[in-house]
């Protein structure tokens, strides 16, 4: 049976997927979808430190739309939380980003990354990335209710023809 806490964090996230899709519902274009709900997601989340995309071209994932401090501007396929989330088209929940091997450092200040794929007809073509200068900030929990937030990016954004630059 589910805890109070864990009944109050889903109904969290149960809003904030609904202010997504409210946020991006009329509006097909996707960077300023990113930037909106990136900001979202950097003032309603406790303990982060930064959130935004990463969007695939070619082998690269380069910067998008973000909440918080300068970034890495390319992450290459395979490498790091990102990379490696996009590679294997599968969430990174990582506790501890510096036993994360090959992770790439762009805020020294972070302990904990969740990565989510985003997609359009099947493949991957970016990440949500958020960081939290907290270890161990992501759960399950977590995981599952940003796909589906993320989910709503790839409902309610034009990605066909897309491109990073």
């Amino acid at each position: 049976m589910p805890t109070q806490e864990t009944q109050d964090r889903r109904d969290f996230y149960d809003l904030l997927v609904k202010q997504a899709d409210a946020l991006t519902a009329d509006e097909r274009l996707v960077m300023p979808n990113l930037a909106n709900t990136a900001a979202l997601l950097g003032e309603s989340l406790e303990a982060i430190n930064w959130a935004g995309y990463y969007l695939l071209q070619e082998d690269m994932l380069i910067l998008g739309p973000f909440w918080g401090r300068p970034a890495c501007i390319r992450i290459p396929m395979g490498k790091g939380v990102c990379g490696t989330a996009a590679a294997e088209d599968r969430v990174q929940c990582v506790g501890n980003v510096h036993s994360f091997p090959g992770h790439i450092a762009c805020d020294s200040r972070s302990q904990s990354e969740l990565v989510i794929p985003i997609h359009y007809e099947g493949k991957v073509i970016g990440v949500l990335d958020i960081d939290s200068p907290e270890p161990a900030r992501f759960d399950e929990i977590d995981a599952a209710c940003l796909q589906r937030f993320v989910a709503v990016l790839e409902k309610n954004c034009d990605w066909a023809g897309f491109r990073v630059c």
